[in-house]
C-alpha cells in the first residue's frame, strides 16, 4: 500500500509583483501557516519517505519548510508538478519509486493540479469538485500493483485551519 498527501503550497505573493509567476515566494504569513501545518504533521507522526516538489519558488519554500519539521530527510524537483504537469506523464515515475520500496510520498504543487490529479487517482477522471486550500492536505492510498487511476482511496481531505 503506498500512501500519497498532496500538499498545496502556502499562500504566496501577488502575481502582479513579479515578473514570472515561477519566482513568486511564500508571504510572511504563508511561511508562518505552513510552518504551523508542517508542525502539526509532524505531532501526528507523518513522515515522507521523499517529497517532491514543483520546481516553482513557493512550492520549494513549502516543501523545505517540512522537510526542516522533520517531514522527511529527501526531496526533490519534478517538472511533473508544475502547472503544465500532466498525471499519466508522471504515472512511470512512481510506478518505478514504488518498486524502489517508496511507501509514503508527499507531493508538494499548486491548484488546480493537484486537486484534478487526486480526483483522477480516485474517481478515473478530473470533475472539479476537490478544493484544496493553501497548505491544505490530501491523502490518497494507491494500490501496490496495477494502476492507481480510478483505483485509489481518499482518506483525508484536511484544510490548513483544522491543522494550524
Amino acid at each position: 500500500m503506498l500512501e500519497l498527501y498532496l500538499i498545496r503550497h502556502g499562500i504566496a505573493a501577488a502575481p502582479e509583483s513579479y515578473e514570472s509567476d515561477d519566482e513568486r515566494p511564500l508571504t510572511d504569513e504563508g511561511v508562518e501557516k505552513t510552518k504551523k501545518v508542517a508542525k502539526r504533521l509532524s505531532q501526528l507522526k507523518l513522515h515522507f519517505d521523499l517529497i517532491l516538489t514543483s520546481p516553482l519558488l513557493r512550492a520549494r519554500q513549502t516543501a523545505l519548510i517540512l522537510q526542516s519539521a522533520g517531514l522527511s530527510s529527501q526531496m526533490e524537483e519534478s517538472d511533473d508538478l508544475g502547472f503544465d504537469g500532466d498525471i499519466y506523464n508522471w504515472l512511470p515515475w512512481l510506478k518505478t519509486w514504488q518498486q524502489g520500496g517508496g511507501s509514503r510520498l508527499a507531493l508538494v504543487g499548486h491548484e488546480p493540479n493537484l486537486a484534478s490529479w487526486a480526483e483522477t487517482l480516485v474517481w478515473g477522471s478530473s470533475r472539479g469538485g476537490l478544493i484544496l486550500k493553501k497548505a491544505g492536505v490530501v491523502g490518497l492510498t494507491l494500490p501496490e500493483t496495477g494502476s492507481p487511476v480510478g483505483h485509489s482511496y481518499l482518506f483525508w481531505l484536511v484544510p490548513p485551519r483544522l491543522l494550524l
